[in-house]
């Protein structure tokens, strides 16, 4: 009598465990299919602008993925990547920055501004950099290099000494 109670009990208890583990076969598919990620067609190497042809989007079929990868071609598309961006692999969104606003050696107005007095001249920049940024650039007309701010419209308000 116990022996079947006891063989009744692994055949419930077994037939709960079978379940449970076909409902999390069953439903993990499904919630992993939810997430997608944007990994590079082919090699992108630092510093290289990440063109939309260069990208897709795949379903992430692994359930321990962690985040931080991008999942939307707008979040990739014209960033420039900090590190060898391998084909096939997630692309971390900490390896992408802004593409320059302002590259080295290419040609820009200086802007100094006191009072009503506004002056300007032509530069070039010493160092690539982005609105905000705090750069050198070398006054081509006197030579001088001079210290400004990078502004939204591509010149560079000067420093005052």
């Amino acid at each position: 009598m116990m022996f079947r109670r006891i063989k009744s009990m692994l055949q419930t208890t077994g037939r709960a465990i079978l379940a449970l583990l076909m409902a999390f076969v069953i439903i993990t598919p499904a919630v992993a299919a939810d997430r997608f990620a944007v990994v590079p067609k082919e090699t992108i190497y630092p510093g290289e602008p990440i063109a939309e042809s260069k990208l897709e989007v795949v379903p992430v079929t692994n359930p321990n993925l962690g985040g931080g990868y991008a999942s939307e071609l707008s979040e990739v598309t014209g960033m420039l990547s900090t590190k060898t961006l391998l084909p096939g692999r997630t692309i971390p969104v900490a390896m992408l920055k802004k593409p320059y606003t302002i590259t080295r050696g290419s040609k820009l107005r200086l802007v100094v501004s006191v009072g009503n007095l506004t002056i300007s001249a032509g530069g070039s920049p010493m160092d690539d950099a982005n609105v905000g940024d705090v750069i050198r650039v070398r006054n081509l007309d006197s030579g001088q290099i001079v210290n400004g701010t990078v502004m939204a419209d591509g010149t560079v308000q000067v420093m005052a000494k």
